[in-house]
């Protein structure tokens, strides 16, 4: 079979938001207008989008230079993203916002930090004349191995200013892990922190810098932030204080004239495992695609204050915490530390606090807060809100349920959006002017996104039933290879479907013409003949009103080739056992048929997440099957949870 069944039925529509209409950025008929130019024509849907959304010092002579699969686009064309997100909001009409907060930043601790656009462009013109001082020029490479403090976002800016591609490396990842990257890149200098606070508590960075630099050959300075004060071993003639380096450096910098297709920053994809794959993107292209989606997916206003809760190490911090945000001349929020210290409610507490108009975050922490309880979201005023978002995997209709009517209120647009590392931004998601919602549904392609689902064979696949994920056309923030491995890029992305890129997603379309997202093809389960994802089957189970979260996973199995395996979080206060199982197993026959019945659940009170929030379903896979050793946990948050896992209760 080259198909994947799609068996949940979700028929709960919410219709978009008539007074939101009225107000926003773009309204039905612009919404219209640009799918009609999109359908037709996506070159000039995004030459549009560039001419109004990005500032350039000289337009471009070729809006798309495609030679399958290599793209270039808006060729010819010079800009700079640092620019984008500073110098133009201090000019012209926009002058008044030098006064305007950019960043505003909590650290766990409590401690704050509010840095005005003005105050930004200074501080990122500072540490870009560090860079050039310790022998950074244009093309050179800069790691950056961080926490979640203003000082990541103007090092991420300063090294756009100057044309020096930054690879910013998770703090989560170890030593190795960072000397692979750090190699792979070919980087000149390294930008670190003494540590950050993670639960109360410092966490060294420095001492995984000095053990990784010890096999970098090519490194030459390593300029360092002190954020948590913990005694900091400093090598002599390399390394270098932050605030001792931006003392005495000029706060004037200005900014370099790239060309379109720069390399503007490689980002290696989570939980790799032997040589590292650096996604590459470069400067125009992704520039207008983030710029544009979060100007009208957001609905980005001057008045307000923008919350994403991703880590910058990761692509959604990239284009929707930093550049994506800062060019609309937005404010943008940024927490250091855990969703959960010092109490449940530190989110909540931070929107009320704030005030918080745009929240965007990921279905795992939003399954998290369900199963704390609604007491704690219900004990601040979150009225501040206006829209919703999801981000990093598919959303279980329950929790989504549980967003729109707890933290939104009922009144607030959700917009469930899909994209990946290598998409650059956001491909298929909600607009809130115009777009109907679906619990669980990413909806429909943003305009100028030709996206498909495609049998084996590579023929459309009609709805119900679901295939492979495709984009079908070239758009401005794709990929533009994997850095140094031309070959590579080819075979990963582009070599099922020769011109088509492969997503690596199964999915299905509804009856109109909405995507539904089934998890990762390598998650699709073979149950007696019948392709299933483990979303559908997961997204039934935490529909139970005593489960809390549960991930799925396929083990081995010799009559029908894979059995379901359900890992499940039952609320507070629910007793786990035979009772609850039957309980669960007769309920998803009931939500999606017999054939998905799950052969083994295993009741946990945490799941294997990556400090980012998702859920490690190849660690559950190996657990499962009852390996003994399981794969990379590198990026694993809490290690006692494996111990967990595997004393689990079976039934």
């Amino acid at each position: 079979m080259d198909q994947i069944e799609s068996l949940l039925k979700e028929k709960r529509v919410f219709k978009a938001n008539r007074d939101f209409t009225k107000n926003a950025n773009w309204n039905r008929k612009q919404i219209a207008e640009y799918r009609k130019l999109g359908a037709k024509s996506p070159e000039r849907f995004w030459a549009k989008m560039a001419r109004n959304d990005v500032s350039w010092f000289t337009p471009w002579k070729k809006t798309l230079q495609w030679k399958p699969p290599f793209a270039k686009w808006f060729v010819g064309g010079k800009l700079n993203v640092s620019y984008n997100c500073l110098d133009r909001h201090l000019e012209g009409e926009n002058a008044w916002r030098r006064n305007k907060a950019a960043i505003v930043w909590e650290g766990e601790p409590g401690d704050t930090r509010v840095l005005t656009f003005g105050e930004l462009h200074r501080e990122v013109c500072r540490f870009a004349n560090v860079l050039k001082e310790s022998g950074v020029r244009k093309g050179d490479r800069v790691a950056l191995y961080m926490p979640m403090i203003p000082e990541l976002a103007i090092a991420l800016l300063a090294c756009a200013r100057i044309g020096a591609p930054h690879s910013v490396v998770f703090g989560g990842f170890s030593a190795e892990a960072l000397r692979d990257r750090i190699n792979d890149a070919g980087a000149k200098l390294v930008v670190t922190a003494d540590g950050g606070f993670r639960r109360g508590e410092p966490h060294a960075l420095k001492p995984a810098v000095d053990e990784a630099l010890e096999g970098c050959p090519d490194i030459e300075r390593v300029i360092v932030v002190k954020r948590t004060g913990q005694a900091t071993a400093m090598k002599s003639g390399r390394d270098l204080w932050w605030h001792d380096a931006v003392q005495n450096a000029s706060a004037k910098c200005a900014p370099a004239r790239l060309d379109s297709e720069h390399p503007l920053f490689i980002l290696y994809t989570s939980g790799t495992t032997g040589k590292p794959k650096g996604i590459l993107h470069t400067t125009g292209g992704y520039l207008t695609h983030v710029t544009t989606t979060a100007k009208a997916i957001f609905d980005l206003k001057d008045s307000d204050t923008y919350w994403c809760t991703a880590d910058i190490g990761w692509i959604t911090g990239h284009s929707y915490v930093v550049y994506g945000i800062l060019a609309n001349g937005a404010t943008t929020l940024m927490y250091e530390g855990t969703p959960t210290h010092p109490g449940p409610d530190r989110f909540w507490d931070i929107i009320e606090r704030w005030g918080v108009t745009v929240f965007y975050t990921a279905p795992t922490a939003i399954r998290t807060f369900v199963r704390l309880g609604d007491e704690h979201p219900k004990g601040h005023d979150l009225s501040s809100l206006r829209l919703l978002g999801t981000v990093g995997e598919p959303i279980n209709p329950e929790a989504w349920m549980w967003y729109h009517r707890v933290i939104g209120g009922r009144r607030c647009p959700i917009v469930d959006t899909w994209w990946q590392t290598e998409t650059g931004g956001i491909m298929i998601t909600p607009l809130p002017a115009g777009v109907d919602t679906k619990p669980g549904s990413a909806t429909l392609p943003f305009p100028g996104v030709h996206a498909d689902v495609w049998s084996e064979d590579g023929q459309p696949v009609k709805p119900p039933n679901g295939g492979f994920l495709v984009i079908e056309k070239p758009w401005p923030g794709m990929l533009r290879g994997i850095w140094g491995d031309p070959k590579r890029f080819r075979e990963t992305y582009w070599s099922k479907y020769r011109e088509t890129y492969l997503a690596g997603d199964g999915a299905h379309r509804d009856s109109d013409r909405y995507f539904w997202i089934m998890g990762r093809i390598d998650d699709v389960m073979n149950i007696s003949g019948h392709r299933i994802g483990t979303m559908e089957v997961e997204s039934a189970i935490v529909a139970h009103a005593k489960v809390a979260e549960s991930a799925v996973v396929g083990r081995p199995d010799e009559l029908t080739g894979t059995a379901i395996v359900a890992f499940v979080t039952p609320k507070g206060g629910v007793a786990a056992g035979d009772g609850l199982a039957q309980e669960l197993r007769a309920h998803v026959a009931k939500q999606i048929g017999p054939i998905a019945k799950p052969a083994d659940i295993r009741f946990t009170d945490a799941l294997p997440k990556t400090r980012s929030g998702k859920i490690m379903r190849r660690l559950l896979r190996d657990i499962a099957a009852g390996k003994e050793e399981v794969g990379d946990t590198t990026t694993l948050e809490d290690y006692s949870v494996l111990t967990r896992l595997r004393e689990s209760q079976e039934t």
